[in-house]
């Protein structure tokens, strides 16, 4: 029996099922959220176990807290930009004032605008650089820095709480 082009059995990998579902799905429930029961839903559908769909779960809620621990990684980066910038230009603005009203002309002021505008626009590549080696370093630091500080105001808190008793 001749079999037509669209009749012909298609075969899929894995990665090409994965992401066909994920359009089926997005296209779908737009808006809508799935409950954990339905994702056990379709997980069983899919012949996934339970214990193989939490693993999954515990690995994509660790990605999304790495995701976060960046975004506010970035955040923080750009609030220094931003600081820095706003410095920037307080200051020289006020070097410029005073080099115009005593000499009449921008003289030694240029030479601190040149030098301070190099190293902001040194600092702003490196805030807007996302990846590589220097970013992560800056990111690890940033991190440990913060637990750090956490783990002290948690200290601290604690030591109020004992003696506020």
């Amino acid at each position: 029996m001749p079999v037509s082009q669209t009749q012909m059995i298609r075969s899929y990998n894995q990665e090409d099922i994965q992401q066909i579902l994920q359009i089926a799905i997005a296209r779908q429930a737009d808006d809508t959220e799935f409950t954990r029961e339905q994702l056990l839903e379709i997980a069983a559908e899919l012949e996934i176990s339970p214990e193989c769909l939490q693993v999954a779960e515990q690995q994509w809620l660790q990605k999304q807290g790495e995701i976060q621990k960046r975004q506010d990684f970035n955040i923080y980066r750009h609030g220094r930009l931003q600081k820095h910038a706003g410095n920037f230009a307080i200051v020289n603005s006020f070097f410029m004032g005073l080099n115009l009203v005593n000499a009449g002309e921008l003289t030694w002021s240029l030479y601190i605008f040149l030098f301070w505008g190099l190293g902001l626009g040194l600092n702003a590549w490196n805030t807007y650089q996302s990846e590589g080696e220097d970013y992560e370093k800056a990111f690890q630091r940033w991190y440990r820095q913060n637990q750090i500080k956490q783990s002290i105001n948690t200290i601290w808190n604690n030591l109020f709480k004992t003696w506020g008793t």
